[in-house]
C-alpha cells in the first residue's frame, strides 16, 4: 500500500487546487457584484435627485397661478354676490383666456357650496361647470386652510393631472369660493421614457399614480388596509383604474437606502436595484428601479479575471517545473560524460600499458603476443628497423608478405606506401624524412587519416624504454559514426528540449502581456469612465449652490458627451474583436467624405485656432465608406488633438492601383520608441496638450483594427516637435456611371443664401460653432438662448425663414405656436442620440430632429430640402 501515497497525495494537491481556484473565482465574482450592486444604488440616487427636482420645477411654475387668480376682483365678486348669465360668460372667457397664455389642462372658479360656476372647458363636452367637488379633498383644505392640493383623475374629463386650489374671500375676509387649476404631469412620463430605469411616483396611500411604464400605473405597492381603500373610494381619486398590489421579494439590502429586489408582479425579467426618494412637500416618493444585469455581468468579469490569473500562475509553475527538470538533466548528463570519460580514460592507460608490454615481449622473442591484440600492431627498434608485427597490422595496411620480415628498414614501408600514394601531395622525400626524424626524436602521437577504400585509422605511437617504437592502428570509422549518431541525437533532444523551452516561455510571455492588456484595460476603462461621471455629479452638486446653471449644466453636457464617446470607443472596439462586423465593400466617390470631415473638423481647428487645408480628389476607391470616414476621422481628431498651434492638412496620393489618403499636422511628433504603443488599447502620448478633453487612448486601436477588418495598410511618419503623418491606404475603382439625380454644390448654395435663420441654443460655445457654419452658408442669423427671448421679439423682427432649436419640448411647443401671415416655419431641433421618446412626439408635432454633434453636410441637406417646400421670404 505505500506505493499508493504518492497517487493519493497528488489527488489531494489536485482537489485542494480545485477548491482554491473555486473558492477564489466565487469570492472575486461576489465582490465585484456586491460593488457593482453599490454603484448602481448610489447612481439611481443620484438620478432621483435630478428626477426630483425636475418634478419640483414643473410644480413651482404654476403653484404661484392660483394665488394671482384669487386676488382678480371679478372673481371675488362672482363669489361673493349671485352671478348673471352674462356674468358667466364673461368669467368663463376670462378663465379660457388664462388658460390658453398658461397652457395649464383646466381653469375651474367654485362656489362655497362646491359646485363649479365657471371653467375653461365650459364649451366641450366635457365641461365642469355644474359639477359638484365637495368631496374633492382639495375643495375641503382650501375652504379650510385656504390652499389645497390633490392629484387625481377628473370627473368630467376622466384625464389625471395635479390640483392646486386657492381660496377666495370678500371683503369682510370670508371665504366665498375656491379657483382651482389642473396640470398635466404627462411630460415628465415623456422625459422619463428616454431613460433605461423604470420611474415610479407614488402618493401618500403608495398608489403610483406616475410611470414611464405602464403596467404600473394605478397600482399600490403593498395591499391597501381597509381605511385606505375607503379613502379612495371618496375622493374617486383614480376611479375604478386600481390594480392588484405589486408582489415584491427582498434579496438583500444595499448602501444608500437601495435594495435589491425580484419584481413578480409586474414581472420583470431579472433583479433590479430599487432607490426611493421621499418628495414631503406633496407627500409623495419618488422611485427608481435600475436593472441589476450589469452587475452580473462585473461578476463574471471579475470571475474570468480571477481564472486568468491563476491560469498565469499554473503557466509559470509548469515553467519552472520544466526549467528544473531541465537542469536536473543538464547535471545528470554531465555527470554520465564524465563517468563515461573518467572510465575511457582509464582503458586507455590500461590498453597502453598492454601494448607497450606486448611489444616488450615481441622484441624478446615473443611475437605471438601481438596476434592477442584486437589492432593492428608493429614494433621497430632503435635504429628504425622492422622488429615484429601481428595479423591485423597486414590485413589493415594492405602490406605484401614478401615486404613484412624481421630487420626491415620502415624507411622501405613509407617508400611503399608512397607509391599507392598514401602519403599525401608535396615532395615524397621530404615527406619520408620527415617522419623518419619524427620516429627518431620517440614523439608519442596520435594522428586519424582515412584511406582511399574508407577506412579511418586511428595511429597511435609510443616510445619503448631502451629505445625503439611500438604503433598501434585501429579501425574506427564504425564509432566514428557511432559518436556522429550520438552527437546527432543529443542535439536533437537538446533542439526540442530548447524548443518546448522556447513554447513555454511564449505561452508564459502571451499570458503575462494579456493579463497586462486585460489589467491595464479595465484599469484604464474604470479610471477613464468614472471622470466625465464624477465630474458630472459635482456640476451637478453645484446646480444646488450657485447661479451659473447655465455655465454648470454646459459642463454636465461636456463630461457626458465625453463619457458617450469613450463608451461607444470601447463598443466598437469590442466588436471588432468579437468579429461582429462585416464590411460591406463598395465602390464610390471619395470626395463627398473628405468634404463632410473637412466641413465637421474646419469648425473644430478654427475654434482651436488651427487652420485646416483640404486637398479635393476626383478618385473613387472600393472600400466601406462608413469604416474607412471613422478611420480619418480618428486622424483628425488625434492632429487635433495634439498640434497646439499651425496647420492640419488632409489630402490624398496615389501610388500605382492604391490611393493613399493622408493626415498630416504640425504637432509634437511622436518619438521613435513610442510609435510602437500608440495602436495599443489606453496607450496615449505622455503630454499636457488637450489634457482636459483627451480621449480614452481606444482611436488607434480602432484604425489598426478596422484596416485589417478592410484589407488596408496603414503608415505613420513623424517628426519630434515638428508633426507627423496617419495615412491609409485603400484600393483604387473605376468610377460608376452618373445618375440623372446628380447635381452640385450650387443648387444648395442658392436655397440657403440669404435666408432668415433663428438658432436657440442655450449651450454659448456650439451656438457660437452652429453660427459660424450658417453665416458660412451666407445665411442670416439671429440667435438666442431661449425661445422665450425669441417670442418676445418676433414681432420687431422678420419672419424666419426656418428654426434650429435645442431638443427640449416646451420650448418648441411654443414655436409651434408662431405664425405670421399664415404661415409657420420648419423647425429642427437638435437631439442627443438615446431621445427615442421625444423624438416621437416631435415628429408627431411635424418638427424635424438631427442628432448631436452636428453633422454639417447632414443638416446642410436637411435645411436644403425644408426650404425647397417654403416659399422665400423677403429680408
Amino acid at each position: 500500500m505505500p506505493g499508493h501515497h504518492p497517487k493519493a497525495l497528488k489527488i489531494g494537491l489536485l482537489a485542494a487546487l480545485v477548491a482554491a481556484i473555486a473558492a477564489t473565482t466565487w469570492v472575486a465574482a461576489w465582490y465585484a457584484r456586491q460593488r457593482a450592486l453599490e454603484q448602481l444604488s448610489v447612481q439611481a440616487l443620484d438620478q432621483l435627485q435630478i428626477r426630483a427636482l425636475a418634478l419640483q420645477r414643473l410644480v413651482d411654475r404654476y403653484r404661484v397661478l392660483p394665488t394671482v387668480l384669487a386676488l382678480d376682483p371679478e372673481l371675488r365678486h362672482a363669489l361673493s354676490s349671485p352671478a348673471s348669465t352674462a356674468d358667466i360668460a364673461v368669467l368663463n372667457r376670462k378663465l379660457t383666456q388664462a388658460n390658453g397664455a398658461t397652457h395649464v389642462s383646466t381653469l375651474t372658479l367654485i362656489d362655497r357650496r362646491g359646485v363649479a360656476i365657471a371653467a375653461s372647458n365650459w364649451d366641450t363636452p366635457s365641461s365642469n361647470v355644474g359639477l359638484d367637488y365637495t368631496f374633492r379633498p382639495y375643495f375641503q383644505e382650501a375652504m379650510q386652510q385656504g390652499r389645497g392640493t390633490f392629484y387625481g383623475i377628473g370627473i368630467s374629463t376622466n384625464l389625471p393631472g395635479y390640483f392646486i386650489a386657492e381660496a377666495l374671500s370678500d371683503d369682510r375676509g370670508q371665504r366665498v369660493g375656491v379657483i382651482v387649476i389642473k396640470i398635466p404631469l404627462d411630460t415628465l412620463e415623456q422625459e422619463w421614457v428616454s431613460s433605461g430605469d423604470t420611474v415610479l411616483l407614488s402618493d401618500v396611500h403608495g398608489v403610483v399614480f406616475l410611470s414611464n411604464q405602464r403596467a404600473w400605473i394605478y397600482r399600490p405597492l403593498q395591499p391597501l388596509d381597509p381605511s385606505a381603500r375607503a379613502t379612495l373610494a371618496q375622493t374617486r381619486q383614480y376611479g375604478n383604474n386600481l390594480l392588484p398590489p405589486t408582489a415584491v421579494r427582498l434579496s438583500s439590502e444595499l448602501g444608500s437606502n437601495g435594495r435589491l429586489v425580484q419584481v413578480d408582479r409586474p414581472g420583470m425579467p431579472h433583479e433590479v436595484v430599487w432607490q426611493s426618494m421621499q418628495l414631503p412637500t406633496q407627500q409623495w416618493t419618488l422611485h427608481l428601479l435600475r436593472d441589476a444585469h450589469p452587475a452580473t455581468t462585473a461578476a463574471y468579469r471579475a470571475g474570468f479575471f480571477t481564472l486568468s490569473i491563476w491560469l498565469l500562475l499554473i503557466l509559470l509553475a509548469l515553467f519552472v517545473q520544466q526549467r528544473v527538470r531541465t537542469a536536473q538533466l543538464h547535471k545528470r548528463s554531465r555527470h554520465d560524460l564524465e563517468r563515461l570519460i573518467s572510465h575511457y580514460a582509464s582503458a586507455l592507460r590500461s590498453e597502453e600499458d598492454s601494448l607497450v608490454h606486448a611489444a616488450l615481449q615481441a622484441m624478446a622473442g615473443h611475437p605471438e603476443m601481438l596476434d592477442r591484440l584486437p589492432q593492428g600492431v608493429s614494433v621497430i627498434d632503435a635504429q628504425l628497423r622492422l622488429v615484429a608485427w601481428n595479423a591485423r597490422y597486414t590485413e589493415l595496411l594492405g602490406y605484401p608478405e614478401t615486404l613484412l620480415k624481421p630487420g626491415q628498414p620502415v624507411e622501405e614501408l613509407f617508400r611503399y606506401n608512397a607509391k599507392r600514394g598514401l602519403l599525401g601531395p608535396g615532395d615524397l622525400e621530404e615527406t619520408i624524412q620527415r617522419r623518419l626524424n619524427y620516429l627518431r626524436r620517440g614523439s608519442p602521437h596520435m594522428v586519424e587519416r582515412e584511406r582511399p577504400d574508407g577506412s579511418l585509422l586511428e595511429i597511435r605511437g609510443r616510445p619503448l624504454p631502451g629505445g625503439g617504437f611500438v604503433t598501434s592502428y585501429a579501425d574506427i570509422a564504425l564509432y566514428r559514426e557511432a559518436a556522429r549518431e550520438l552527437r546527432t541525437l543529443t542535439n536533437t533532444l537538446e533542439h526540442r528540449i530548447e524548443e518546448s523551452t522556447q513554447d513555454l516561455r511564449s505561452a508564459k510571455a502571451e499570458a503575462e502581456r494579456a493579463n497586462r492588456n486585460k489589467t491595464r484595460y479595465v484599469a484604464a476603462a474604470v479610471h477613464d469612465l468614472l471622470q466625465p461621471l464624477n465630474a458630472a455629479r459635482l456640476f451637478a452638486g453645484s446646480l444646488k449652490k450657485t447661479d451659473t446653471e447655465t455655465a454648470m449644466v454646459e459642463r454636465i453636457e461636456r463630461s457626458l458627451q465625453a463619457l458617450d464617446s469613450q463608451l461607444t470607443s470601447m463598443l466598437d472596439l469590442a466588436r471588432l474583436d468579437a468579429g461582429a462586423i462585416t464590411p460591406d465593400l463598395k465602390t464610390f466617390a471619395l470626395s463627398p467624405l473628405l468634404q463632410e470631415l473637412a466641413g465637421q473638423f474646419g469648425i473644430l481647428t478654427q475654434a482651436k485656432g488651427l487652420r485646416l487645408s483640404f486637398v479635393n480628389t476626383s478618385a473613387w476607391i472600393r472600400s466601406n465608406p462608413v469604416l474607412l470616414q471613422r478611420t480619418v476621422q480618428n486622424f483628425l481628431s488625434n492632429a487635433l488633438h495634439y498640434t497646439p498651434h499651425g496647420r492640419i492638412l488632409l489630402g490624398c496620393r496615389r501610388n500605382g492601383s492604391t490611393l493613399r489618403i493622408e493626415v498630416w499636422d504640425t504637432g509634437i511628433g511622436i518619438p521613435e520608441d513610442r510609435r510602437d504603443i500608440i495602436f495599443q488599447e489606453f496607450r496615449r502620448l505622455d503630454t499636457t496638450v488637450d489634457a482636459d478633453e483627451r480621449s480614452a487612448g481606444l482611436g488607434l486601436s480602432i484604425v489598426e483594427r478596422i484596416a485589417n477588418l478592410l484589407g488596408h495598410t496603414l503608415q505613420v511618419r513623424s517628426w519630434p516637435g515638428q508633426g507627423s503623418m496617419f495615412g491609409i491606404s485603400v484600393e483604387l475603382a473605376q468610377p460608376a456611371l452618373a445618375t440623372p439625380t446628380d447635381h452640385d454644390d450650387g443648387s444648395d448654395d442658392s436655397l440657403l443664401k440669404n435666408r432668415t435663420i433663428w438658432l436657440i441654443q442655450e449651450n454659448a460655445h456650439l451656438r457660437q460653432k452652429a453660427a459660424a457654419l450658417l453665416q458660412s452658408w451666407e445665411c442670416k442669423v439671429s440667435e438666442w438662448t431661449k425661445a422665450d427671448e425669441a417670442l418676445a421679439t418676433a414681432e420687431s423682427l422678420a419672419a424666419p425663414d426656418l428654426i434650429l432649436v435645442d431638443g427640449q419640448w416646451e420650448p418648441i411647443l411654443a414655436l409651434l405656436q408662431l405664425e405670421q401671415d399664415g404661415h409657420r416655419p420648419p423647425i429642427i431641433a437638435f437631439l442627443g442620440k438615446d431621445e427615442a421618446g421625444l423624438r416621437n412626439a416631435l415628429l408627431q408635432a411635424g418638427v424635424h430632429t438631427t442628432n448631436l454633434p452636428l453633422s454639417p453636410a447632414r443638416l446642410r441637406a436637411m435645411m436644403t430640402q425644408l426650404l425647397l417646400t417654403e416659399p422665400a421670404r423677403a429680408s
